[in-house]
């Protein structure tokens, strides 16, 4: 599932000096943060999640590198989507898509540049909307819980194959992002 292009966000018309200030902002925090996530609704529609991208480029692995598609979609369009790729007829919460290298295993630091597909993390709107209900916490913090699980998928992690190492990964950045539990965690519990 190819991530979401998108252009430019237009602004409200600004001073010629504030606009090459901004510029030269976006290339600095570009720099120091090589990780460019866009958010859409799977069609390429830009959608707001206020702070999700900022959390997530805060709390990501040093080597989570590239630009991220983040798709808010459908439980019937995740479904289809879970029973095309892994075999399950059945809605799923978040599903991973790396670009280029499916090597299994945590990708090499710095293997990836800015303007370099990571890859896309698919997000069920409705799976989501319930197990943030159920968790007893807002949708935003389970957006949060998803993205960064789906993002370490990406990175090459994967909590069925590797001795804990995802989880033990996914536990910290949890806690540097303020998040109580996790998708491992939870999942442990059922």
């Amino acid at each position: 599932m190819p991530a979401a292009e998108t252009g430019p966000v237009p602004r409200a018309q600004t001073p010629a000096p504030r606009r090459a200030r901004r510029t030269a902002d976006t290339r600095r925090a570009l720099q120091a943060h090589p990780l460019v996530i866009r958010v859409s609704d799977g069609r390429g529609t830009t959608v707001r999640v206020p702070g999700l991208s900022a959390w997530l480029r805060r709390v990501a692995p040093a080597r989570a590198r590239g630009d991220v598609g983040i798709a808010l979609v459908s439980d019937r369009r995740i479904r289809s989507l879970n029973r095309q790729f892994r075999g399950v007829d059945a809605a799923t919460d978040v599903l991973s898509f790396p670009a280029g290298d499916t090597t299994p295993g945590p990708r090499a630091a710095g293997s990836r540049g800015a303007g370099l597909p990571l890859g896309d993390v698919v997000i069920a709107r409705g799976v989501a909307a319930r197990q943030a209900r159920e968790a007893g916490h807002p949708l935003a913090t389970e957006l949060r819980v998803l993205a960064l699980h789906g993002l370490l998928h990406l990175c090459g992690y994967d909590h069925e194959r590797d001795g804990g190492r995802m989880a033990r990964l996914e536990r910290g950045l949890r806690r540097k992002g303020g998040l109580r539990e996790g998708l491992i965690e939870r999942g442990t519990r059922r």
